[in-house]
């Protein structure tokens, strides 16, 4: 199903550092390059804010790779991350290459020995090599990786083609301004993790992904588009609308990639608001749609989450 093509995107940070997966064209000029006398569209991501008396935690929902055609670091995403005393991320340092290489050595290696294009049949053979083709990659480029890799990196690959790139993804700007304010960056997961939950699955499973990522290469396209603008206006119904479908398409990758997650990432919000202080929590935003995100894991455990209004 193409659903889990938005569990391939939604459902991973590491995603941000997609040149790793592919040989892809330069990214294109983020929002900071864009010329002043060309202003770019406001945008208003959602963001959520969960209080006790002396612990303050903003919720907000990242988009992994962005197309830079809009202003969206501003009002009151800014005004949180601003005071804020510590940036908390799906990973602490989404751009870290030698994490990504190793993660990758360690769980996208197959070491079976049996080429990948002998794991497909015939016809996806024909469907995958045009695809590595059509995005500049060698033909043996993944002949010993396990499915998924190759899958997301035709998926990033053809999302880069359109102009979204990690490298203008809310992550790494939120990276750098932590960095550039000299707040303290953690991570809720890591590389490792995150590329291990994809690993882990069946490899009839990871095929099937292929399989069906080559037959809906079309769709990225749209997918991205329709992805970004809800993100861009900060529609919470939409991206819930998108993990519903997931839930009812792919059940196993929906409890895998985001409800278990979910109920973790509630746990460590439970226990952060034992200690005082003001805390920015980005995570991709498809954790903070639907039935079973995390708003709805806090509240199980009694604890209110808020949408903050767009200034």
């Amino acid at each position: 199903m193409f659903k889990r093509k938005i569990a391939l995107f939604l459902s991973g940070a590491f995603l941000a550092a997609a040149p790793t997966f592919a040989q892809t064209p330069a990214a294109a000029p983020t929002f900071a390059q864009t010329p002043a006398a060309a202003p770019l569209p406001d945008a208003d991501p959602a963001i959520w804010v969960v209080k006790d008396p002396d612990t303050t935690i903003y919720l907000f929902g990242t988009f992994h790779a962005l197309d830079g055609k809009h202003d969206w670091f501003n009002e009151e995403v800014k005004t949180a991350f601003d005071g804020s005393k510590e940036v908390v991320m799906e990973l602490a340092n989404v751009s870290d290459q030698a994490a990504a290489q190793q993660a990758i050595a360690k769980h996208a290696v197959d070491s079976s020995g049996k080429p990948l294009t002998e794991k497909l049949s015939p016809a996806t053979r024909v469907k995958y090599l045009k695809a590595l083709g059509d995005i500049g990659v060698p033909a043996a480029a993944f002949e010993n990786f396990k499915p998924f890799f190759p899958a997301l990196a035709i998926v990033m690959a053809n999302a880069q083609k359109l102009g979204f790139t990690g490298e203008q993804g809310a992550e790494q700007v939120l990276t750098k301004a932590a960095k550039d304010g000299g707040k303290p960056i953690s991570g809720l997961e890591t590389i490792d993790f995150q590329m291990g939950l994809f690993a882990n699955m069946p490899e009839a499973d990871q095929i099937k992904m292929l399989e069906e990522t080559l037959d809906e290469i079309d769709e990225i396209a749209p997918m991205f588009a329709r992805m970004n603008d809800y993100w861009t206006r900060g529609d919470a119904e939409g991206f819930a609308k998108l993990m519903n479908e997931m839930s009812v398409q792919s059940p196993a990758a929906h409890k895998l990639l985001l409800i278990d997650r979910n109920a973790t990432w509630a746990e460590w919000i439970d226990q952060r608001l034992d200690k005082p202080g003001v805390v920015f929590v980005a995570v991709g935003a498809g954790h903070l749609g639907g039935k079973d995100s995390v708003q709805d894991m806090l509240a199980k455990r009694s604890i209110q989450s808020v949408r903050v209004p767009a200034e």
